[in-house]
């Protein structure tokens, strides 16, 4: 009887298997090519819709910059001429323009502040202050967001009204009361009002993700070498709130930047053009027929918004 050895007993490893270095790579590299193909059929959709809604629409305003295109030429629209970069010129010395411009800055100046300081006092509050019906209190604060602005947009207009709810409490305070809404400062100051009313709970929310990101050793360490609260607050929870805080910064002002609704529900860019912001001068331009200025606008305002995101990260960002 012929007998074996373990060596000739044990089975020789497959060609292919793991062992094969030369059957490895190619099925590594056919399941890269799947998962490659799988996430291009994933992403085809969004691509698509990004292209026929986004992409298409952004070159054709810019090829309907450069031309003398008015809403006469809508039917004829291969029919106009190229005028290059002579619209932006003009609308960057239209004087109405450069009024949309200096309300739209002012616009941010007061409300991007306000928005912070008052979405971080929130956030500090709901962290620690309020101990009970704290996710009640949440949701209350992120209301707004979620209000239709249409409908805000009458409420406040009632509220703020000669003879509204606004009035008779400053007139039961002592106080005469105002045409808020018919005055340029006072209309200034209601839509800034409107505006931080409605980004507030986005401001609160990112804060308070930021405040329980950071770990509660840190202020426990600073509470045993006797740092006081204000002392743990500007040396510890401001520093590390610098990234949510640029976060919102650039947020807030890029919506402030393309303020539209707000202008637009509540004063129709009155009185004497005092809250026309970029954004509304642009449509009111396509409204009023001069389609290839109101796109010459839209680049300039993307522009604008795009110059100053890049300034505040610059100057904003921590070093790393």
């Amino acid at each position: 009887m012929a007998t074996t050895t373990p060596e000739e007993r044990a089975p020789s490893p497959p060609s292919g298997g793991r062992g094969s270095p030369h059957r490895h790579k190619p099925r590594s590299s056919v399941l890269r090519r799947s998962q490659t193909r799988a996430a291009w059929i994933f992403l085809a959709p969004f691509l698509l819709i990004t292209a026929v809604f986004t992409a298409i629409p952004v070159v054709a305003a810019l090829g309907m910059s450069l031309t003398d295109l008015t809403s006469r030429d809508i039917r004829t629209p291969l029919a106009v001429d190229f005028v290059g970069l002579e619209n932006f010129v003009d609308v960057l010395t239209d004087v109405a323009f450069q009024r949309s411009m200096l309300n739209t800055a002012m616009f941010v100046l007061l409300s991007v502040p306000l928005n912070l300081v008052l979405g971080l006092a929130l956030a500090l509050l709901l962290n620690r202050g309020i101990r009970r019906l704290r996710t009640f209190f949440r949701a209350a604060a992120y209301l707004p967001v979620i209000t239709n602005i249409v409908a805000a947009a009458v409420i406040w207009q009632y509220a703020f009204a000669p003879r509204g709810p606004v009035n008779a409490a400053l007139e039961n305070l002592g106080t005469g009361g105002l045409n808020w809404l018919g005055e340029p400062p006072s209309a200034v100051a209601a839509i800034v009002m409107l505006g931080v009313w409605r980004n507030v709970g986005t401001c609160m929310v990112l804060f308070l993700a930021g405040l329980q990101s950071i770990p509660e050793s840190v202020y426990e360490a600073a509470a045993v070498d006797g740092a006081t609260a204000p002392r743990r607050f500007w040396s510890i929870t401001l520093p590390l709130l610098q990234p949510t805080t640029l976060l919102v910064t650039v947020l807030m002002t890029v919506s402030f930047l393309s303020i539209f609704e707000e202008p637009y529900l509540l004063t129709a860019g009155g009185p004497l053009g005092s809250t026309r912001s970029i954004a509304l001068w642009v449509y009111e331009q396509f409204g009023f027929g001069n389609t290839a200025a109101s796109m010459a606008g839209s680049f300039i305002l993307i522009a604008f918004v795009s110059v100053v995101a890049v300034v505040q990260f610059r100057f904003l960002r921590g070093k790393d």
